[in-house]
């Protein structure tokens, strides 16, 4: 189970991590709805473009500009967390979607906790798989720990005072 778009809907994709003694050469691809490594991508790109559904994922080291040509043929872009203070996903995310143009499913993998995902949203994250010691009807209710916001951001195109009308003081505008 994930939360997708606000709601914990089932996950039919699999997501391929390599060992230690793997490599992106030697990545033994499953067949039907994957997430492969970048590094597996850039190596089976003439392979992988052809198939229907394929999603990749990228480490929190790895620069999504990587991705600029080719990053319509993806049904799904991850990012993985590999640990809860390790904020540079939040980065990818922002320019996948700003810099990059990526319109489809960006999802959060790895060390993703409830306290995360309200940020994790205004960066452009629309799905989400917690870690599995957690629970997933919590850290849904992560999407909404917030009513208001201040900045703008992928998911809030104007600041706050742009967003309120406020009355004016009726002494200064009737000077």
């Amino acid at each position: 189970m994930i939360i997708k778009n606000n709601a914990i809907v089932a996950d039919d994709w699999a997501v391929l991590r390599l060992n230690e003694q793997d490599s992106a050469e030697s990545a033994m691809i499953p067949e039907g709805r994957v997430i492969v490594p970048l590094q597996v991508w850039l190596k089976h790109r003439d392979v992988l473009q052809k198939r229907a559904e394929i999603g990749v994922w990228l480490a929190s080291d790895e620069r999504p500009e990587t991705l600029k040509e080719d990053i319509g043929k993806f049904s799904v872009i991850a990012i993985d967390f590999p640990k809860f203070s390790d904020g540079r996903g939040y980065s990818i995310a922002y320019n996948l979607r700003a810099r990059c143009g990526y319109a489809g499913e960006l999802r959060a993998i790895g060390d993703v906790l409830r306290d995360q995902l309200f940020y994790m949203q205004r960066v452009g994250f629309d799905a989400f798989v917690p870690r599995p010691d957690r629970s997933i009807e919590d850290a849904l209710k992560g999407l909404t720990d917030f009513s208001e916001v201040y900045q703008t951001s992928i998911n809030s195109k104007l600041p706050l005072f742009r967003r309120v009308q406020r009355k004016g003081n009726t002494a200064a505008n009737a000077a």
